[in-house]
């Protein structure tokens, strides 16, 4: 699909603007009708895959975006545009999940090439099959729209093994997606890009996928979080790895940018994807470590996950793109703005800060509870029969976007993963204020006045453990199983 006259105007006046600096202002906007992928065809590198559940990534582009089911009967619907080139029409995804809750079971490829995105299987890291992202978790807003992002939790995945067009051994590629600053962790790995065919880790050079989180693999590392390229057996700010000039970017929404020409060069870019230009955080040679120079990349597309199915990372997704061949700074800056004309927001209105609440449980139909009226650190989390006391009661304190502290009104302690956690199983308890991960949580919703709880060290989720309905069933951290043991309404 050819660029229009005025895109690559408007691509070449962002050349021009950027000059030599490394953060360069925002190009010219783009004229209506022209999508990310028109221009990056304009540039000579066109779009082989294009992925996103906000928008459509062509001004032609009319089909549908993703793919929701139905937990209350497994039946599914596609969700489409509300006009060619337009934004997602999140009111069909709210009537149809209306009085039950929706998982995101496909993300289609908007290039004619079908490299659509599904549930990931298990892989070497983790042999266990993936979850699709509650739908209704991320609702953000674009081009003044009402749309839904992709959330990722632990154990969320998604990926496509059998692609058409995706570059493969050295062959040159380009990709971006869209983020969020403040949904990141440190563990492995949310990735968007080029991956293996066999969910295995087969080796240096395998991969060419952005990463974006806190994960230090290369030490020493800026703060973060950052994008870094995940080229298999190591996560690259720049360079053989570590990289302190990418020094990351926490914005509430991030435009991530990787390119690499499969033997000689790659480069890292970052912007604000709700205003300004992009940060060219390293521009040089491939990594000089035995397998990266030539690339061996495979071609699979995953997204959440890393190539073996490491999937311990959080992070979301709004759109993403890969193209054949290696995309000029112009188109990129080109493409950067038509992100920011996008404007992307989001508010977060719940809960309320410093309020206080009861949290009861979906499947038990019982509150979340602390053992005996514990005051101690250490007094296990169970769920019990509603008694009206305050050792049912929780207050809800604001430490950052969506992160929170959820405190005992009766103790005046804090939730808490015991040990700060990493394993499925891991239990809940009460502990004095830390202000670590580990006592932070952010509240996202599910549909219907519903809730998960998701603690920020691990990414895994609040959940009634074996969906227990008696009185003492043990609370405990699980990845998200997209059922009601793991959802929590949350009221006065």
């Amino acid at each position: 699909m050819g660029i229009r006259s005025s895109g690559w105007r408007a691509a070449l006046a962002a050349f021009v603007l950027a000059g030599a600096a490394a953060l360069v202002g925002a190009a010219p906007a783009q004229a209506a009708g022209t999508g990310p992928c028109d221009i990056y065809a304009g540039g000579g590198t066109p779009c082989v895959a294009a992925h996103s559940t906000t928008r459509a990534l062509f001004g032609s582009y009319g089909g549908s975006l993703y793919q929701v089911r139905r937990w209350s009967d497994g039946a599914t619907s596609n969700i489409g545009v509300l006009s060619a080139g337009g934004y997602a029409n999140a009111a069909a995804q709210d009537s149809f999940c209306s009085g039950t809750y929706c998982t995101i079971v496909r993300i289609y490829d908007q290039t004619s090439r079908h490299n659509d995105l599904t549930i990931a299987p298990g892989g070497g890291a983790n042999p266990t099959a993936d979850q699709g992202a509650n739908a209704a978790a991320l609702p953000v807003t674009a081009g003044g729209h009402k749309v839904y992002g992709v959330y990722i939790s632990a154990g969320n995945g998604y990926r496509n093994n059998a692609t058409n067009g995706v570059a493969t051994g050295s062959q040159p590629e380009g990709m971006y997606m869209v983020t969020e600053g403040t949904h990141v962790n440190d563990r492995c790995c949310f990735d968007y890009g080029n991956a293996e065919t066999n969910n295995m880790d087969t080796g240096n050079g395998d991969m060419d996928a952005i990463y974006f989180g806190n994960l230090c693999w290369f030490s020493p590392c800026s703060a973060g979080p950052r994008v870094a390229a995940d080229l298999e057996n190591g996560l690259f700010a720049g360079g053989n790895g570590s990289w302190t000039a990418n020094t990351g970017r926490n914005s509430a929404f991030v435009t991530a940018v990787l390119k690499n020409n499969g033997t000689s060069t790659y480069a890292i870019k970052d912007g604000n994807a709700q205003s300004g230009g992009l940060a060219t955080r390293y521009n040089g040679s491939l990594p000089t470590q035995a397998g990266y120079n030539p690339m061996t990349k495979q071609g699979a597309i995953i997204l959440g996950i890393g190539g073996d199915n490491s999937n311990g990372s959080v992070g979301s997704f709004f759109e993403g793109v890969m193209t054949s061949g290696y995309p000029s700074d112009a188109t990129e800056n080109s493409v950067q703005a038509n992100i920011v004309a996008v404007g992307y927001s989001k508010s977060v209105t719940f809960p309320v800060n410093g309020a206080t609440y009861r949290l009861t449980n979906l499947a038990a139909g019982k509150v979340l509870d602390a053992v005996n009226c514990g005051t101690a650190n250490g007094t296990a989390i169970q769920v019990w029969q509603s008694l009206g006391n305050t050792c049912q009661q929780w207050r809800f304190n604001s430490v950052g976007a969506n992160k929170w502290t959820i405190t005992n009104v009766n103790s005046g302690k804090v939730l808490d993963a015991v040990n700060c956690g990493l394993a499925l199983g891991t239990a809940v308890n009460l502990w004095q204020s830390l202000g670590n991960l580990c006592q932070q949580w952010a509240v996202i919703p599910a549909g219907n006045g519903r809730y998960e709880l998701v603690v920020e060290n691990s990414g895994m989720v609040l959940d009634d453990q074996n969906c227990g309905t008696a009185n003492g069933t043990k609370a405990q951290l699980w990845m998200w199983l997209n059922n009601t043991c793991q959802l929590w309404s949350i009221a006065p």
